[in-house]
Parts: structure tokens; C-alpha cells; sequence
């Protein structure tokens, strides 16, 4: 077992399969709802759920402020769905009381890909995780419409064989990116049973971890 305890924001989302996802990576993963919890972790994964309900309850459990102070010192993250609606610096056609960590400097759109309903599956390849294009699903999930510089684009939708129906204004979207120690995709990678991008984040944190010692 690794020595790197990996937290999942816990008061909203697909936690347990994060959780299930960095456990099968070697880790310790531990459900993170209080300051005191997040003192404890080396990383923090942020999941797919509502961002805006997010926002309100990290709020609420005074957990806002101590994400957002550890993010600025260096902190590991990875935002997947609302999770990266959270990491974003700008959001549009978010609720005007909704507030994100910040930390990645994108602007990302929520709901970009459309309802429910409009869910899709696609096959990303994704830089950094080697040939085999990864099976995204998106779910009510946001995309990415600009990036400062300094912010890796690791992947966007539309190529390498589609598994679903696409929405007609996704092709080229950029989902998933990278800038520092923070991570993002707008699909759910822990609900696909690959483990590549949970592997990647590990081994980011893991660079972190060594580079503060």
C-alpha cells in the first residue's frame, strides 16, 4: 500500500467510486467533509454530482475556504464533471450565488453538452495515457472554451472512433486538461472501470509530495 492518502470531497457526487477507483491505484483514499479531514489528505479528487449544490454545501461545512487555501499552496487536484466546474477560474451559465476553488485558469461552460438526456460516449485520446483512446462517458458534463497559457490541453472530443451520439456542436471540444499539480476532465473516468487517469493523478501527487520533501 502507498504511503499517499488521496481525499474525495465528500458531501456531494460519485464518491464511492472515486474512492473505489484511487483504493485499486494503491492508495489511501479517504471521504473528506470537514477542515479537519482535509488537513489529513495529500490530494483532493473532486467528483462528478452538482457543482452548484457543491459550492453551497462546502460553504455550509465550511470547507470552502480551507480547498480553496490549500489549492494556492500547491495542493493536488482532480476535478472530474462538476469537479472540474469547481477547479475552474471562470464559469459561464453557472447560478449567480455559485462559487468555484478556482486554481485552473480556463473558462469552462456547464451543461455545455446538454441535459440528462443528451449523455454520451465517446473515445478520447488523451495525452500523457498512452495510444489507446480512453471510453468517456459525459454526463450532463461541462466543456472547456478557453485556456490561458500554461494550461496543458490533454484531450478533446470527437476523435478516435465514437461510441455514441455526439452532440453536432462537441466536435473538437477541449475535456480535459491539466495546468500544475490540477487535473480535470469533463467525463467520469471512475465509472469506466479504466484506471489510467486516476493512475496519472497518483502519480502526480506522488511528484508533488517528493518535490515538497
Amino acid at each position: 500500500m502507498s504511503d499517499l492518502t488521496i481525499g474525495v470531497f465528500a458531501l456531494q457526487g460519485d464518491v464511492r467510486e472515486h474512492l473505489a477507483a484511487l483504493a485499486a491505484c494503491d492508495v489511501i483514499a479517504r471521504p473528506v467533509r470537514r477542515p479537519a479531514e482535509l488537513d489529513d489528505v495529500d490530494a483532493l479528487v473532486i467528483p462528478g454530482g452538482e457543482s452548484t449544490t457543491m459550492s453551497k454545501l462546502a460553504i455550509e461545512f465550511e470547507l470552502f475556504d480551507p480547498i480553496a487555501m490549500r489549492l494556492a499552496d500547491g495542493m493536488p487536484a482532480y476535478g472530474s464533471c462538476a469537479g472540474m466546474i469547481m477547479l475552474a477560474r471562470d464559469v459561464l451559465d453557472g447560478r449567480p450565488d455559485q462559487r468555484s476553488f478556482g486554481g485552473i485558469a480556463m473558462t469552462v461552460r456547464r451543461n455545455a453538452f446538454g441535459r440528462q438526456v443528451d449523455s454520451f460516449e465517446s473515445s478520447v485520446v488523451l495525452d500523457g495515457l498512452g495510444e489507446e483512446p480512453f471510453h468517456a462517458v459525459f454526463i450532463r458534463a461541462p466543456w472547456v472554451e478557453q485556456v490561458d497559457e500554461g494550461v496543458m490541453v490533454l484531450g478533446r472530443v470527437g476523435g478516435g472512433g465514437v461510441t455514441g451520439d455526439v452532440p453536432p456542436a462537441a466536435a473538437g471540444r477541449i475535456v480535459a486538461v491539466r495546468q500544475g499539480n490540477l487535473l480535470a476532465t469533463s467525463f467520469h473516468p471512475e465509472i469506466t472501470g479504466d484506471l489510467r487517469v486516476h493512475r496519472y493523478f497518483v502519480e502526480l501527487v506522488r511528484a508533488a509530495v517528493e518535490d515538497r520533501a
